[in-house]
């Protein structure tokens, strides 16, 4: 405060005092430093892109009851882990054994339908053979019965030459006649058991072919109830609901007695065969990357770890375009808004224990070097 008091004479100029090299050696200091960590962020940001919207990912696989039925057992608890083909559900399977039995049963029905249109077409076949044979009986019988016709009209003509020099009596001519009209009559008889067995032939090989196409029939049918047997035996499995990889599964909604639809999903299985990262990078920032680039991946639940990963590949589309409700810039007002972009990062020599340990879902910080 004295200093600031004192007065100076009249024409007398104040001395400025001279600042010490040490501050301009400090802000030189300060000024280099500030320099260089800038050059060498620029430098690093040039080689480098950064993202901490990562999380991790893996397979989810959604556990689908493929029929309708009540639940009688439920095998799993919360967060447990299973086995790949462990049981999860059991549902009430009463009525797909009903379904069963039926089904067996016209499958017998079917298979006796088969046996009997095989035994009336073999019985066919045999009918068809007879009635050719007494086809080929007939023509034989008809030859014979012509001989004899022609042999009976030969005697009758000597006879009548002779009736008249009365050389044989008149009853022996008569004879004669009457047994060339006989073996006539015979003949025409014939001929008619021919034409008959012509008719039958036809008759029964309508009947055959008939028949065969009721062992056609009867095979279909067979095939038809073939089928519903296995469709059956299928649905009787389905009752048995099964894990199809090994993992996690989620929190489990379902209870015994409730009634679940088919198609419907009950829960989620996390498998953990396998863990991966997905960093969702600006679309400013995907210029200069490719597959196969490395990358530094830090996790937040291992903060004193750093993990080496490699770039896999780039989603086909941004995340919005996922969305359950994507945005529509065709209507209304257009903001521009930074779009991201999934990029799937796979671990390089992951340690076993560290991925059971892993969870879908943790917070992750991905830095991928461009070079």
């Amino acid at each position: 405060m004295a200093k600031d008091n004192i007065k100076f004479e009249q024409g007398e100029v104040p001395v400025k005092k001279k600042k010490s090299p040490v501050f301009y050696g400090v802000v030189t200091v300060v000024v280099l430093a500030a320099a260089f960590f800038g050059v060498r962020e620029y430098q690093y940001s040039q080689a480098h892109e950064e993202t901490d919207d990562a999380q991790i990912a893996a397979d989810v696989s959604p556990v689908i009851s493929k029929i309708a039925g009540y639940v009688a057992v439920v095998k799993v608890k919360d967060n447990q882990f299973v086995k790949k083909g462990d049981t999860l559900i059991v549902l009430d399977n009463r009525d797909q054994k009903m379904a069963l039995a039926q089904a067996e049963a016209a499958l017998a029905t079917a298979q006796s339908n088969v046996s009997s249109a095989q035994a009336g077409s073999v019985a066919a076949a045999s009918g068809i053979n007879n009635s050719k044979a007494a086809v080929q009986t007939a023509n034989a019988q008809i030859e014979a019965a012509k001989v004899n016709v022609w042999r009976t009209e030969q005697d009758m003509k000597r006879y009548s030459e002779l009736v008249k020099d009365h050389t044989i009596t008149q009853q022996q001519y008569e004879q004669a006649s009457a047994a060339y009209q006989t073996a006539q009559k015979q003949l025409q008889v014939l001929i008619d058991q021919k034409n008959q067995a012509n008719v039958q032939t036809v008759v029964v090989t309508s009947q055959s072919n008939a028949t065969y196409q009721n062992v056609g029939i009867a095979n279909s049918q067979l095939k038809q109830r073939q089928v519903d047997v296995e469709n059956a035996k299928l649905n009787l499995s389905y009752t048995v609901i099964t894990a199809k990889e090994s993992g996690y599964v989620s929190k489990i909604p379902v209870q015994v007695g409730q009634f679940i639809q088919a198609g419907s999903q009950l829960f989620s299985l996390v498998m953990s065969n396998q863990k991966w990262v997905v960093a969702n990078y600006k679309e400013t920032q995907v210029e200069k990357m490719v597959e196969g680039q490395k990358v530094e991946i830090e996790i937040d639940a291992y903060p004193d770890q750093k993990f080496r990963g490699t770039i896999a590949s780039f989603s086909p589309a941004t995340g919005s375009a996922f969305a359950l409700l994507p945005p529509d810039n065709a209507s209304g007002n257009f903001v521009k808004v930074v779009q991201r972009l999934p990029v799937k990062i796979t671990f390089d020599n992951l340690n076993p224990d560290i991925m059971k340990k892993l969870r879908v879902g943790m917070n992750v910080q991905t830095v991928v070097s461009l070079k």
